[in-house]
């Protein structure tokens, strides 16, 4: 499930990207399997140890191209361990509201950001952030929770005081909320209540099956109700 659109970021074979908090890895299997050279970054070891078996399965299956390689990097997006001007293309998916001191973190993608260089950001979208965090404080005070909401306009002036200028936007996963907040009104830990059960059985279908007529109801979704606002930008 992305939430980058890697054509609106402008990704090419061989580019190299980082792919900041990157999890278990979703939008750097992406890039890899486009043919980028991507180093996934984040604190979380098995994270890492997890996004590194599939790229490694990736690569023994045949599934990325020729000169298509990854690195992993266990670090702080506060200190990132890259010379100036180290990647042409930058992913922060989802990663920025559980850093405190956001701002470095935006210098930091920005250092490392090569001239003419693209990046895209991805936070959860106000409203419907908003919203669960009215539900439910347990979702938000976890150690390692969501520590702000952003606004477009917060976000934007936030980029671009770090000299990354603003070109696009989107919005995605308009029919994830929902789910979330059912979550946020049963107990964020609670994930065997049966709405919540049938829900999650609903996005796994949509994720693994891609039927038409949900893809193309997500896409007239998104612009109200998506969770994710992505911002795309330029160095």
């Amino acid at each position: 499930m992305l939430t980058i659109d890697f054509e609106r970021l402008g990704l090419r074979a061989g580019d190299r990207v980082l792919d900041l908090g990157a999890g278990s890895g979703r939008h750097a299997f992406e890039a890899f399997r486009r043919g980028a050279r991507v180093t996934l970054v984040d604190l979380a070891a098995s994270d890492l140890a997890r996004a590194a078996a599939t790229l490694t399965a990736m690569a023994a299956a045949g599934e990325a191209p020729p000169g298509a390689a990854f690195a992993l990097v266990r670090a702080d997006a506060l200190r990132l361990p890259f010379p100036d001007a180290s990647f042409e293309r930058v992913v922060a998916a989802e990663v920025l509201e559980h850093i405190p001191d956001d701002r470095r973190a935006i210098a930091e993608l920005a250092r490392v950001l090569r001239p003419a260089g693209t990046v895209a950001v991805s936070v959860p979208r106000w409203f419907p952030e908003r919203v669960c965090w009215a539900l439910s404080r347990a979702y938000h005070e976890r150690p390692g929770g969501h520590v702000r909401i952003y606004r477009r306009s917060e976000l934007r002036h936030r980029l671009q005081a770090a000299g990354i200028r603003v070109v696009g936007s989107s919005h995605a996963h308009a029919l994830h909320v929902p789910y979330w907040w059912l979550r946020c009104l049963v107990g964020p830990d609670d994930d065997t209540h049966p709405a919540v059960r049938l829900y999650h059985r609903f996005l796994v279908w949509d994720i693994t099956r891609r039927p038409v007529w949900v893809r193309r109801l997500e896409r007239v979704l998104d612009p109200v109700l998506g969770k994710s606002l992505v911002l795309y930008g330029a160095a």
